[in-house]
């Protein structure tokens, strides 16, 4: 796992939180939907502002142009209710996972971003960007660019998970991981947050490889207690400012984005991914035990019955030779004895003469 740092520091995702702010003050009647279509690598009702476009024939959506300043915003139409209404107040559990890629050149990267709805009403326009202590959101930074008003020399190249838009909580250097965001390669990313744990863990690798069991970053946090029963909306930002005359092409292959319900005894995510591997693993050894226990006794079983089966073949073999030979059977009809005798036969033969006399 990459080193998790918990320091602070004033982050880039400023310039994108207000850019964001900027188009959610909008009236909802002015968003501008997008030209998705049926892609099925994203889900319906997604909508683009700024400079979020497809290209004709491409599935991809590209959020940033060649030249800066450039910004771009994918952003549900429907916004995320943290309460289940029907279930008391029950707040929900949420899982996104997105596929992007950030060609290398100078931007801030990309953001995923959480915001609760109507926050144009309580915007002040004051502070570092237009955000003050009052402006609660939250995000989650793929950042490229190292700023020289950060605290630390951290490795632009890394993610981080930031709240009101002025510290970030966790950070992650991603050297470690052989990764690097702003390659051109096409990355995928897992965010889930479980509301019975309050745990909110990001995940990321190569769009080839299988969704990592340990995160990159994990942090708790309360939503409700953070938003409490208010709606957010959910989005997926990249901006660059005017200081790059030249900005590189952000562009987001695949996004998904699911709710789940989870009831207060149970856990959608485990606490500890070691342990449930640990458990896992020890079931798993368990079932290859009992199959490796039933392997010996079924060969002894069939070596039993052919044994036997042997025995009793040379049992009828012997019986054939040694008893049956000597066996008298008795006949059943007995021939009668007659008596026989001989007796001797004279026979006369006259003469012819004496014949004619007559």
């Amino acid at each position: 796992m990459a080193p998790i740092s918990s320091h602070s520091y004033i982050p880039s995702f400023n310039l994108q939180i207000f850019i964001f702010l900027f188009l959610t003050a909008k009236p909802l009647s002015s968003f501008a939907h997008s030209a998705l279509g049926n892609n099925p690598s994203f889900d319906p009702h997604i909508s683009l502002f700024g400079d979020a476009r497809v290209e004709d024939g491409s599935s991809y959506v590209q959020l940033t142009r060649p030249h800066a300043p450039s910004s771009g915003l994918l952003l549900l139409d429907k916004p995320l209710k943290l309460t289940m209404e029907n279930n008391v107040g029950q707040p929900v559990s949420f899982s996104t996972e997105f596929s992007f890629s950030i060609a290398p050149g100078n931007c801030d990267g990309l953001a995923f971003v959480l915001i609760p709805n109507g926050f144009h009403a309580r915007f002040q326009g004051q502070g570092s960007f237009g955000l003050s202590g009052e402006n609660i959101f939250l995000g989650i930074e793929f950042d490229t660019k190292k700023d020289d008003d950060k605290a630390g020399n951290f490795n632009p190249n890394h993610v981080s998970i930031d709240i009101h838009g002025v510290e970030s909580v966790k950070l992650s250097n991603l050297s470690s991981l052989n990764l690097v965001l702003n390659s051109g390669n096409v990355l995928k990313s897992w965010v889930d947050y479980d509301s019975s744990s309050k745990l909110l863990q990001v995940r990321l690798s190569k769009i080839d490889e299988n969704r990592p069991l340990n995160p990159i970053l994990a942090y708790h946090i309360d939503l409700v207690e953070m938003w409490g029963n208010h709606d957010v909306f959910v989005g997926i930002i990249s901006t660059s400012d005017e200081s790059s005359q030249i900005s590189s092409n952000v562009n987001v292959h695949s996004w998904r984005f699911r709710v789940k319900f989870v009831p207060s005894w149970m856990h959608s995510l485990p606490a500890d991914p070691r342990s449930y591997m640990d458990n896992k693993d020890s079931k798993e050894t368990r079932e290859e035990k009992g199959r490796f226990c039933a392997l010996p006794i079924l060969a002894r079983l069939i070596f039993a019955t052919g044994c036997g089966a042997l025995f009793a073949f040379m049992m009828l073999f012997m019986w054939a030779i040694f008893v049956s030979r000597h066996t008298v059977f008795p006949v059943k009809y007995q021939p009668s004895h007659e008596d026989f005798r001989y007796e001797k036969v004279n026979v006369v033969v006259e003469k012819e003469d004496q014949c004619n006399k007559v």
